[in-house]
């Protein structure tokens, strides 16, 4: 892609997979066109096995200011059925970047508003500049965050969207940290070298357990602690030690080698 597209999409010799909004001009605002080729990266992202890590990042001083003005004075004059469709279609963006089958990590410098904090709430692990400011700013138009709900709520808990989605307050970095919407709160000269670190230990691990931890995440978060459950993550261990890569993992360990996915 040339740099006048709006979402830049790179994959390096490694495979580390950058996603970039490139619209600093609208401080990366995004409407409904861009929704369509996000859905297509993210997708593609999750169906090449030889990505293993994706980052999402933004050009210019601010990561989203979440909707464009522009799409909103359109969504103003569709029927609900027009807004029902546009809904659905933001929804879809946000499962799949949140159901990604390998780590993803958000870069966030400036703001994050709106929607945005759904983007980073989706993504595995999220480093901000200091200087980053959040809103969930729905409630001032008179809307709610309503598509992003499931994945700000799983990251903040119950009781504190309860507070954001209602004050739409701007809230730091710190504090985003605090609350568990960042991973890491750094300087802005630190958000790159902070990033790398995360995948330089990523590409050290096995793909498929990669893979298998995600998704241990999501089958085992909110279930009781069941003869059932205990019976599932007991047989999926056992399918992972006799597994290609988890015979792999464990002869490169006991032999004091590196594992194969390791590349030099």
């Amino acid at each position: 892609m040339n740099q006048t597209d709006k979402v830049l999409f790179n994959i390096d010799t490694r495979g580390v997979a950058t996603v970039t909004l490139n619209q600093p001009e609208i401080h990366n605002a995004f409407d409904d066109k861009l929704i369509l080729e996000l859905t297509d990266i993210f997708s593609r992202v999750n169906q090449d096995q030889n990505i293993r890590v994706m980052v999402l990042a933004a050009a210019g001083k601010s990561f989203s200011a979440g909707a464009d003005l522009n799409w909103m004075q359109r969504m103003a004059t569709y029927s609900y059925e027009q807004n029902l469709a546009d809904a659905n279609a933001l929804a879809k963006m946000f499962f799949i970047l949140n159901t990604i089958d390998k780590p993803t990590i958000a870069r966030v410098q400036g703001a994050a508003f709106g929607g945005a904090v759904g983007l980073v709430a989706c993504c595995d692990m999220a480093i901000g500049s200091k200087l980053s400011k959040f809103c969930l700013s729905e409630v001032k138009l008179g809307l709610i965050p309503a598509t992003i709900s499931p994945y700000v709520i799983d990251a903040l808990g119950a009781r504190i969207a309860r507070r954001y989605f209602t004050t739409a307050e701007v809230f730091s970095a710190t504090r985003a940290r605090r609350l568990g919407l960042l991973s890491e709160a750094v300087v802005e000269e630190e958000l790159d070298r902070t990033i790398e670190n995360l995948i330089e230990h990523i590409l050290k691990n096995s793909p498929a357990a990669i893979r298998e931890a995600k998704q241990l995440v999501f089958d085992v978060q909110n279930q009781p602690i069941t003869d059932e459950l205990l019976a599932k993550t007991s047989e999926k261990i056992a399918e992972l030690r006799v597994s290609e890569q988890g015979q792999e993992g464990l002869n490169a360990f006991l032999q004091k080698r590196r594992a194969n996915w390791i590349k030099e």
